[in-house]
């Protein structure tokens, strides 16, 4: 069996791909801070979590590992505004320094799951490709072509790097996330009867369900290496190109209750219309899902009660969230403990004070 270390892997993309690598007999060494709850990972004979941030990660951690899936990152554009530092130290540095110790450590396969983000805005009526000038506007998207660009320089006969630009991911997930489009979409359409939309609706987004990304994921691992080494491949398909505007109407359209669209806040000028056609022909590989039947499975869940929204279903709250209750409990932490003392002192203390 090969043995696959996943990055990251207890978030929305994690959660799904580590099953499905399980599914089909590999081992995963599973390393992640698990912000989000490790419970979102099932046991298994062949999982081994490991709870550590990946910035830590050294070379013991690869003995014996066939390939890495470096999923891990500060996820969205407001998080990486938030989190400047940290976003640019581990979706960028960190990551570089993930595919440097596996290179040294005999891996033999290294995947980068990036993100069409890096696309940024282009012209109206272009369709961009691998090839494409690329146009990075957030810190988020900046730090993916930095570390494309840092892992792809490692690329040799020995060690196959590749780069896969995800398109915006949707659907359901054992980590699940309403700050997607799709996904947060749905849910306010099924919760409100309306689906609030950033003007002007014009712009395009490429959209991919998990659950097809993560079967990109498993077929650059079964390739040849000749076919995806020092390769970027756009991962989404032509049919998931949406103008925004359009994508709320067809949702708005599934779903089996009536939903208005409510439009609020200032043009959103991130637009970037993708080509797939390389992934497709290269690898053999076509998307399976569309929006709306990502919408449905989550209207279906949130029906029948198997899913809900919670605090950690909104990436951004839930960071600034954890980040509160650290600074609450540092405030009280004054003996390395809110309650208990040691036994000792409070004895030596008290005899001390009669």
């Amino acid at each position: 069996m090969k043995h696959i270390l996943v990055t990251g892997a207890g978030g929305y993309i994690g959660s799904t791909l580590v099953p499905k690598l399980l599914e089909k007999g590999y081992c995963v060494k599973a390393i992640d801070r698990f912000f989000f709850g490790i419970d979102k990972l099932k046991p298994h004979p062949n999982l081994t979590i490991i709870n550590e941030d990946c910035r830590r990660l050294t070379k013991e951690h690869f003995i014996d590992i066939d390939a890495v899936i470096d999923l891990v990152a500060i996820s969205n554009d407001p998080s990486g505004e938030l989190f400047k530092k940290v976003t640019y130290e581990l979706n960028y540095l960190g990551r570089v320094n993930t595919a440097t110790l596996a290179k040294k450590m005999g891996v033999e396969r290294y995947i980068l799951p990036s993100s069409c983000s890096i696309y940024g805005f282009q012209e109206k009526n272009t369709i961009v490709n691998e090839g494409s000038m690329t146009n990075p506007l957030t810190v988020y998207a900046k730090a993916n072509e930095k570390a494309e660009q840092g892992v792809l320089s490692l690329a040799n006969d020995h060690f196959t790097v590749t780069v896969m630009r995800q398109a915006t991911v949707y659907g359901y997930s054992p980590r699940m996330r309403f700050d997607l489009a799709v996904n947060g979409m749905t849910y306010s359409a099924w919760k409100n009867g309306i689906i609030p939309l950033m003007r002007d609706g014009s712009q395009w987004r490429p959209m991919i369900h998990v659950e097809d990304t993560t079967d990109a994921m498993c077929r650059m691992l079964e390739v040849d290496a000749r076919l995806v080494n020092s390769e970027i491949f756009n991962v989404g398909s032509n049919r998931n190109n949406y103008q925004l505007g359009f994508l709320a109407e067809e949702i708005a359209a599934t779903l089996p209750i009536d939903v208005k669209i409510e439009w609020y806040g200032d043009p959103d000028h991130r637009s970037y219309r993708v080509g797939f056609e390389k992934i497709e022909k290269m690898l053999n590989w076509r998307a399976k899902y569309t929006a709306a039947d990502g919408a449905m499975q989550i209207y279906k869940r949130l029906n029948n009660k198997t899913l809900e929204k919670t605090a950690e279903t909104m990436t951004l709250d839930w960071y600034k969230e954890l980040s509160k209750r650290k600074n609450a409990v540092n405030n009280v932490d004054t003996f390395n403990s809110i309650f208990d003392l040691n036994t000792n002192d409070v004895l030596t203390h008290l005899a001390s004070s009669e």
